[in-house]
């Protein structure tokens, strides 16, 4: 029951700070917000002020801010579509802002308390490259193919994006940069290709600079990770049904309090604030991808306006964004089977 309530709260959080990009930019522009809802389906509750109505509904998976004149043609001035281009694509586009926003303002409280993950090496593994290369445990990687490492966890997804891939390594050791070259083994133990280095996931403490530089990466970070995979998923190296939804999300949140309970409440809290950061980030950029119901198809119309100076057919768009819809259903249908398939 504690899993289902800390999913819940994750998603609603993330959810209604999405929403309420979308809200209070609409506000500014003086654009009628006709219904804020936090969750899909049928009204558990609602109440209606300053011509709003502010509803909670029974599935707890998204919510929406419906504007006047969003889809239609409508006389009213308040009317979303009757709005200057560009005070419209600030409405579009502060949703998934908000999401970066959220996961930045998570990093900052998750590092100042903890602090942040350094590249260092706790030893290598005996018999793999890295230990032919003469890489030692107090190591610092600095590169990867010119990649900066910043943290420790850009190696194994720099080797997760890139595998079997030779390697040029910048290392530094008390304070003096080295150079050399690794080509990954392929490790049946492991099914992976392995540098043959080990990375504790220990913590170090920095300042106040320090801690808003790498909550600014740990946003940067997971939106990067998260193209990469549309990304892989776009040309098949991921297959679909490696995706998870709602269902997978839950039981992945799940995992992640029954693992920190032993730790303590506090650390159960940063783990889910971690993973509100992770969630946050992907769903701003999913949010931004150029597909129809989006935001990022949303913003392709918008942004054909401001350049042509013509909006596109209202008709047109409707159609369009509807198909788009439809499809996102499908997919969503399909991303549930997988979730359950996978749950037995």
């Amino acid at each position: 029951m504690l899993n289902i309530i800390a999913a819940l709260l994750v998603f609603s959080i993330i959810v209604i700070i999405h929403e309420l990009g979308h809200f209070l930019l609409a506000k500014k522009n003086g654009i009628t917000v006709v219904e804020f809802s936090i969750g899909m389906g049928p009204r558990l509750l609602s109440f209606d002020k300053n011509g709003t109505k502010y509803s909670v509904k029974a599935l707890p998976f998204g919510g929406s801010c419906m504007m006047l004149g969003e889809d239609e043609d409508s006389g009213d001035e308040g009317a979303f579509n009757n709005k200057p281009v560009w005070a419209r694509i600030s409405v579009i586009a502060a949703g998934p802002i908000f999401n970066f926003l959220l996961a930045f303002v998570f990093a900052v409280i998750i590092i100042g308390s903890v602090g942040y993950d350094p590249a260092a090496l706790s030893g290598v593994i005996e018999g793999y490259p890295a230990e032919a290369a003469g890489l030692q445990a107090g190591d610092m990687i600095v590169k990867l193919n010119n990649k900066k490492i910043v943290v420790y966890r850009d190696i194994s997804m720099y080797l997760y994006f890139n595998p079997g891939k030779t390697l040029d390594v910048v290392y530094e050791r008390e304070g003096q940069r080295y150079e050399t070259t690794i080509v990954p083994t392929y490790s049946e133990e492991y099914g992976s290709y392995m540098m043959g280095i080990e990375t504790l996931p220990t913590r170090q403490k920095t300042n106040v600079a320090g801690t808003l530089r790498y909550a600014a990466y740990e946003v940067k970070y997971w939106i990067v990770n998260t193209v990469k995979s549309v990304s892989m998923l776009v040309t098949g190296q991921v297959k679909a049904d490696e995706l998870s939804g709602p269902v997978g999300i839950v039981s992945m949140i799940g995992e992640t309090v029954e693992e920190s309970k032993s730790d303590g409440f506090y650390y159960v809290l940063l783990n889910l604030l971690n993973m509100c950061i992770l969630l946050s980030a992907n769903l701003g950029v999913m949010n931004l991808l150029p597909l129809p119901a989006l935001d990022g198809g949303r913003l392709v119309f918008l942004l054909f306006e401001a350049i042509a100076g013509r909006p596109v057919s209202r008709e047109k768009e409707g159609i369009v964004h509807m198909v788009g819809m439809i499809c996102l259903m499908l997919l969503m249908v399909f991303v549930l089977f997988n979730d359950i398939r996978r749950l037995f």
